[in-house]
């Protein structure tokens, strides 16, 4: 498996594991498209331009996921009422 297979296979696993925490209730049908989405591109050249979007948007999905993980926002303390939250202008933008 070549490191960039790997680092995809690393990023689906954090998007998955973001997803379970995310506070939706629909967050098993997020759960579902993304590996759906996965699933269906499997194949595609990592090189190819159209591939590396989609990678960019997963990274941007991953950090909006995370953005509500308790453990990240509470700093590793999830009894902390602190939280910090950052917004984003344009969080994604529409496909082309």
């Amino acid at each position: 498996m070549s490191s960039q297979s790997r680092e995809l296979l690393h990023l689906y696993r954090r998007l998955l594991r973001s997803c379970a925490t995310y506070p939706s209730k629909n967050r098993w049908g997020i759960y579902q498209a993304i590996q759906e989405e996965f699933r269906d591109n499997i194949k595609l050249n990592p090189e190819d331009p159209k591939t590396q979007k989609k990678i960019q948007v997963a990274f941007k999905g991953l950090g909006q996921l995370q953005m509500y993980d308790t453990m990240k926002l509470s700093k590793g303390n999830p009894e902390s009422p602190n939280w910090e939250v950052t917004l984003e202008q344009n969080p994604m933008p529409k496909p082309p």
